[in-house]
């Protein structure tokens, strides 16, 4: 079992020959029911992309299978059209009406967010059967089956393996696209849309991308569905059907693409059951069906959130071998490179800053510049308007007035992102790691501005040799801060000195013109700050320009070229270290008894 967990292309191929071999051997209520978890696993996998990744949870992915359905099976019995031409019919209107959707109701957070596509849930499913054109009520029925070559696909055998073909695309695009520059901008959703916007990534454009995905899965779904069946109504596509959706994707395993198949399996197999065996013993099976799954729902969310995808990583962890060096990533060919400023060259300034919120000043008329190649540290006592400052300057905050030019730039108004992007990269002072991304992984993230693969050529692997690229450049920055052999290690298991010194790498990894970082000594232990001042030494003979915000002064004062001193929001001084060290108003402010 090890040697064969050991060898995945192996397993899948003995899968592959077992699906395969399922018509023959297996009648057709087995076939129907394997065609089923199928399809049924197509929208699975779009809510372990859209929800279990994503974080955008969805009610509503049954209306994207009608609507597909219904277009597909309008278009070939009322127009006479080829299924195939349905195809991309379906697939078109799904698309426009995600789109649509999606526009309107992602920018929404949290509960308001799964409330509204109940809301659309809902109301898709009664618009199908208010529709004379499309049956009302009653359905659609006498829809052509699918035929290829002249050869129908009317029998269940028939069209089993177009759906198994279709399934395994699908989960092999899935697969592509998470282990690709938007796939990791699609896992690094949940840590929020301020450290996508600190690579050049727009997190609303990313989830909007993310749910027109899940929504053309489901599209394709319906289309198999309507052709399949020849016979299509309204209730199965209402918020009930997207809740055992849903349900499919939670019991097979929220973060891992094959929850999806597996969930939808567990789910459709007990479905079946229970139609079987509630009839023998009530006559109200269909109501005690609905409770059934709502207790698995909740025993589900309770004991088993992982699904049961989690229960199978356990146990094969530690069984499947270490990654090995690929040999690709290492003769790609580099990423192309900024040009760097000529060192002394003033790369930042920043000109009467001002930050008002309602009557508290918070920065006041500050002022100063950073030359290129040097570090300079921003400093000041708790309430001093450092953060407020770091704000203005990576654009988080909009600034009230003045102005902060950025190679030649005026960056006031501009949105982080489009900073980002400039080549101002930063960290975080509360850590922003993706902690079950691989540290290389976290690194490639921030080359994501360096390259442009969208969602299809990742799906197609089409992007393979930017891909590589990226990677060759991520593991550099690696080895420059001395992780290159934990490269293939979670960001997770790395103490808080080690992920401090990772955020350096991804910030690294955008090629920046400018490192601002944002109390990186905070929480660190002796060594560990010993470990990353030597760091941010070495990047500054290498021609790296920084900026840090700080308040740990026996760290900044052996480290940086020049400081500049905050207190209750303006500046108080600026010069070397030695010379604020040695002022009055900085002692009196600020350092107390280490003078």
């Amino acid at each position: 079992m090890k040697t064969l967990l050991a060898r995945p292309a192996l397993l899948l191929a003995i899968l592959a020959a077992l699906v395969a071999a399922v018509p023959v051997f297996f009648s057709n209520f087995a076939v129907s029911l394997l065609n089923d978890v199928g399809i049924a696993s197509l929208v699975a996998l779009g809510l372990v992309l859209l929800t279990g990744i994503g974080g955008a949870t969805s009610f509503g992915q049954a209306a994207f299978v009608g609507i597909a359905a219904y277009a597909s099976a309008w278009l070939t019995t009322t127009q006479g059209m080829s299924p195939w031409l349905g195809l991309l019919f379906a697939l078109t209107l799904t698309g426009a009406s995600a789109l649509a959707i999606g526009m309107l109701t992602l920018r929404l957070g949290g509960h308001f967010l799964s409330l509204s596509t109940i809301a659309w849930g809902l109301s898709i499913a009664m618009l199908f059967g208010n529709i004379d054109a499309l049956g009302r009520h009653t359905g659609l029925s006498n829809i052509p089956a699918l035929s290829i070559a002249g050869g129908s696909l009317a029998d269940p055998r028939a069209i089993y393996y177009l759906i198994w073909s279709l399934v395994a695309l699908a989960f092999w695009f899935g697969y592509n696209l998470l282990n690709s520059r938007p796939g990791r901008a699609i896992r690094s959703l949940r840590g929020g849309a301020i450290l996508l916007a600190s690579v050049g990534a727009d997190a609303y454009r990313v989830r909007l991308t993310l749910f027109l995905t899940a929504a053309l899965l489901a599209g394709l779904a319906g289309w198999l569905y309507a052709h399949m069946n020849r016979f299509i109504s309204p209730s199965p596509f209402d918020v009930r059907a997207s809740i055992e959706y849903l349900l499919m994707a939670v019991a097979g395993g929220l973060g891992h693409i094959a929850g999806a198949l597996v969930g939808a399996a567990l789910v459709m197999v007990m479905k079946n059951g229970l139609q079987d065996v509630l009839p023998l013993l009530t006559q109200r099976a269909g109501q005690l069906e609905a409770v059934t799954f709502a207790v698995l729902f909740i025993l589900t969310l309770h004991f088993a959130r992982g699904g049961l995808m989690s229960f199978v990583r356990r146990f094969t962890q530690g069984r499947i071998g270490p990654a090995r060096p690929r040999p690709e990533i290492a003769a790609a060919e580099p990423l192309a490179q900024r040009s760097p400023p000529d060192r002394g060259t003033t790369i930042l300034q920043v000109s009467g800053a001002v930050k008002r919120f309602g009557g508290l000043v918070a920065v006041n008329d500050v002022s100063f510049d950073v030359k290129a190649g040097e570090i300079v540290g921003l400093i000041g006592p708790n309430g001093a308007g450092k953060s407020t400052m770091f704000n203005l300057l990576t654009c988080t905050a909009p600034m009230t007035a003045g102005r902060v030019n950025f190679l030649g730039h005026d960056v006031s108004g501009m949105s982080q992102r489009e900073v980002a992007r400039l080549g101002l990269a930063r960290t975080f002072q509360h850590v922003k790691l993706r902690p079950h991304m691989s540290l290389l992984d976290n690194v490639a993230l921030g080359a994501y501005a360096r390259t442009s693969a969208g969602v299809l050529r990742a799906g197609l692997r089409l992007d393979r040799r930017e891909e590589y690229q990226v990677l060759r450049e991520a593991q550099r920055q690696l080895d420059r801060i001395g992780l290159g052999q934990r490269a293939h290690e979670e960001a997770g298991s790395l103490p808080l000195g080690t992920q401090r010194m990772l955020e350096i790498a991804r910030a690294l990894a955008a090629d920046p013109v400018l490192l601002v970082l944002d109390e990186p000594a905070a929480g660190l232990r002796r060594k560990e700050k010993m470990a990353l001042g030597d760091l941010l030494r070495k990047l500054r003979d290498d021609g790296v320009t920084i900026l840090i915000v700080e308040h740990d002064m026996e760290f900044v004062m052996t480290l940086v070229d020049r400081l500049v001193v905050m207190n209750f929001g303006s500046k108080l001084v600026e010069g070397d270290p030695a010379a604020v060290r040695a002022d009055e108003s900085v002692q009196s402010a600020y350092l107390g008894s280490v003078v």
